[in-house]
């Protein structure tokens, strides 16, 4: 689950950088020491976010709540922000995944993405198979990979919610 939500985090593009288990808090709760290592630090764009990853089956054990109170307590203080998440949706995991394997721009032939980011009103509203029809010139084995590489990197996007298919529709950035 850790890793799941490190590639979504991975796909944000407001996660600038991400820290796995990045400090050790120690605080004093009722008498007794309590320590705690956060799962991840995100430096976003909006501040640090501090993330745990619970399973939200455990969410209502009382040692999780109050671990989750005092550690959002002593973060909030520091000005950040604190997040618990939990399983992704499946489907969004399984595309998100699947996209992470385009993400490396040197594997992409570069005059073929230059021709796509330059079309992106002609490629926005229409599918993904579609799209590989426009482009004149290229291997079809090169432009899917090209298409995937820039939903990964948000430069189009489709709905992610549903499985990608040759059918998904490719829009503009929001």
């Amino acid at each position: 689950m850790e890793l799941a939500n490190l590639l979504l985090a991975d796909f944000d593009p407001a996660v600038r950088h991400i820290v796995a288990q990045p400090f050790l808090m120690s605080v004093e709760v009722d008498g007794h020491v309590r320590k705690h290592i956060p799962d991840y630090l995100w430096d976003s764009d909006s501040g640090p976010v501090v993330v745990d990853v619970i399973r939200s089956e455990r969410m209502i054990q009382p040692k999780v709540v109050l671990l989750c109170s005092w550690t959002r307590q002593i973060v909030e203080s520091l000005g950040w922000s604190y997040r618990v998440v939990h399983e992704p949706p499946r489907i969004r995991l399984s595309n998100v995944r699947f996209l992470a394997g385009y993400r490396r721009d040197w594997l992409i032939n570069r005059s073929l993405l230059d021709e796509i980011r330059c079309g992106l009103v002609r490629f926005s509203g229409i599918s993904i198979a579609d799209a590989e029809q426009t482009v004149d010139g290229y291997p079809h084995q090169l432009v899917r990979p090209a298409l995937m590489h820039l939903l990964w990197r948000h430069e189009y996007c489709a709905d992610l919610d549903v499985p990608l298919r040759p059918s998904t529709v490719l829009e503009a950035p929001r």
